[in-house]
């Protein structure tokens, strides 16, 4: 998850002729295309991971530990990196060393991931017993250092065009837009990658002793991530240029004392110090922006593996492993369709917004929208269950009926709404809040992000223990998520404070 990780009014002075002038357009979208390359991955990773290092042989019980990366890595590397890129002399600029960086580590993470079945074979695993411990250990290696990497490149990414985009407001809030198209334009590929089953074909190389048609379909796609990452990153970098940042001491005389210790403290010291001195409304958003994530985790992690297991009635090991398969496949499918409704809802806020009275109330009710989306993930498992005992009994095909496959892919698609909200709104209401308190929204955006990763940490913990002790599956976390998403609607429409009326900003 992303989070802005500088402080206002602790950049040197001579940033202010730096960031004057402001970028063509054409410069800042071709910037915002990197978003593309870096969501292809992220996408990759949520659809056909989690099926994948379970072949491997890691229990469903311990996948979820393996995610752990993704929210300390958020919480630790991203709010580092932009809080140093912010004051990185190279002469290639603050931003663009650490996203060429970032693109590198990338590149070689994928390979680690999708070659990590040929290498343990290589390294001495057994072909026929799991778990496959050394491509276990390659895997589990090059899936932190992606997380690693994507969250060095995001921060400095949203930065860079921060940068690009001056003092002009319109243009730092057009350049954000077509980040986050970019970011939906990636989910859509990824997902669409994912959901072909026969994708291996283009790249027939990847089909290998040690690695299956699954394996070798994840295999490509990730080939395509890097293809795709290295040609977007490649043309911004070489386009775009950056100036360098050149330190100077031209400060206010009465801001000198405060703006030395400012510079001085430790990144997280500064954290830490803006915990102690938040605001009740900002205390308020961290309560809602928490559950609402506590809501989400479970469902993004499992849902895949959910329409394997649950809806189709699959297994990933044994004589139903195709269905498992075709689950998995559909899943990611859904996936695709959440992602269009994301995008097309991103759009419809701020008019919705104007309807509704207020950012509070569509938050409230796009929770309340992503509770009853959970809740119904019961009902289409039972419907799932009672069709494949009546077809077990006939002698049919255990593959679920249509209609259980479109209340499935529904509900997929509608969590786009809600989707679009949570990605959106808290993050406008932080920088609404913080301004309304003096304090910095860089800070501000950095300590909201603290009450996105932590819950993050909470459910990659707790998932797979919770789903063991009510009889395995995914239904248990995805229940307790509905809850979290009721609790985070009623207090999103009773104690967060309302934002003063900033349309502008909305």
């Amino acid at each position: 998850m992303e989070a802005t990780s500088v402080k206002a009014g602790m950049q040197p002075a001579s940033e202010d002729a730096h960031h004057h002038q402001s970028t063509p357009l054409s410069k800042i979208i071709l910037v915002a295309s990197i978003a593309a390359g870096v969501q292809f991955g992220w996408a990759l990773q949520l659809s056909l991971l989690t099926p994948y290092v379970q072949l491997l042989g890691v229990p469903h019980t311990w996948a979820s530990f393996i995610w752990l990366c993704g929210p300390i890595s958020g919480m630790l590397i991203q709010p580092t990196v932009g809080y140093y890129s912010d004051h990185c002399n190279s002469q290639w600029g603050r931003r663009r060393p650490f996203i060429i960086v970032g693109t590198i580590l990338v590149t070689l993470a994928v390979i680690l991931i999708g070659f990590a079945a040929d290498i343990g074979k290589s390294a001495g695993d057994p072909p026929d017993k799991v778990p496959k411990v050394r491509a276990v250990v390659v895997f589990v290696l090059g899936f932190w250092v992606l997380d690693v990497a994507n969250n060095m490149m995001q921060g400095p990414c949203r930065a860079l065009l921060a940068d690009m985009s001056g003092h002009n407001h319109k243009k730092t809030r057009t350049a954000n837009s077509y980040y986050s198209f970019f970011m939906a334009v990636g989910n859509v590929l990824g997902y669409a990658a994912g959901s072909y089953t026969d994708l291996y074909k283009v790249f027939p190389f990847t089909k290998t002793k040690a690695c299956d048609v699954y394996c070798a379909n994840l295999k490509t796609c990730f080939i395509f991530a890097i293809i795709l990452l290295l040609v977007l990153t490649t043309a911004a970098m070489t386009l775009v240029k950056e100036r360098p940042l050149v330190l100077t001491q031209q400060y206010n005389a009465d801001q000198d004392e405060e703006d030395e210790e400012e510079v001085s403290m430790p990144f997280f010291g500064q954290i830490l110090s803006a915990l102690g001195n938040l605001s009740r409304s900002m205390w308020m958003l961290i309560v809602v922006t928490s559950l609402n994530w506590l809501a989400w985790f479970g469902f993004l992690l499992f849902d895949t593996d959910w329409m394997g297991k649950e809806v189709y009635g699959g297994t990933v090991k044994g004589k139903e492993s195709k269905l498992y398969d075709r689950g998995v496949h559909a899943g990611s499918l859904g996936l695709m369709l959440n992602s269009l409704v994301l995008g097309l809802m991103s759009l419809a806020i701020e008019p919705a917004a104007r309807l509704m009275g207020g950012v509070k109330r569509v938050w409230g009710i796009g929770n309340f929208i992503l509770a009853i989306c959970l809740g119904l993930t019961v009902a289409v498992t039972k419907m799932a269950q009672s069709s494949r005992h009546e077809a077990a009994a006939e002698g049919r095909s255990l593959m679920p009926p249509a209609n259980v496959k479109i209340f499935a892919l529904t509900i997929f698609a509608l969590l786009g709404i809600p989707q679009a909200i949570t990605y959106s709104i808290p993050f406008a209401l932080a920088s609404i809040y913080s301004n309304a308190s003096g304090a910095g929204q860089g800070l501000s955006l950095g300590v909201l992000n603290m009450a996105i990763v932590l819950p993050q940490i909470l459910v990659s913990a707790v998932s797979g223990l919770l789903d063991d002790l009510f009889g395995g599956g995914n239904l248990p976390v995805f229940v307790a998520g509905a809850i979290a998403a009721a609790a985070s609607g009623v207090f999103a429409l009773t104690i967060l404070p309302s934002p003063p009326a900033q349309p502008s900003r909305l």
